[in-house]
């Protein structure tokens, strides 16, 4: 289990700080069922090493554009067996940030040529203003 500076579990705010993220992120994580929520013996809930370790994970699992739902699903799986699942996961993961990818240089190069031809002088409405129906 982790421990804080006094020897004892964490708290909700102790684990938060290890994870990188506020209280309301592991509140939010704990409805989404993502993580447990320990059991409370008439004091504040503790968690240990295993709820840090999976805290990161889900952090991690996110900044690689999976979703919550991907996640739990990850989460679920036996890390002896079930690789090639999770590869199917991650290979559509890759796809999907591939398509965003092109749809953002496509938004980019667009508003490129708009902002080249509204800085390019002339009289008339801007072509930004007028391509966004303004």
């Amino acid at each position: 289990m982790v421990q804080s500076q006094g020897g004892r579990p964490l708290t909700i705010g102790r684990l938060a700080e290890a994870g990188g993220v506020g209280v309301e992120t592991v509140r939010f994580y704990q409805r989404k069922g993502l993580l447990g929520t320990p059991a409370s013996d008439s004091g504040p809930r503790r968690y240990g090493d295993d709820d840090v370790r999976r805290l990161r994970f889900i952090r991690q699992a996110q900044t690689a554009g999976f979703t919550l739902a991907e996640i739990s699903e990850l989460l679920e799986l036996d890390a002896g067996t079930d690789r090639s699942r999770a590869r199917e996961l991650a290979n559509a993961r890759i796809e999907a940030l591939n398509a965003k990818i092109t749809e953002l240089e496509g938004a980019r190069d667009a508003l490129q040529r708009l902002a080249q031809a509204c800085g390019g002088g002339g009289s008339g409405p801007c072509p930004i203003l007028k391509s966004f129906g303004v």
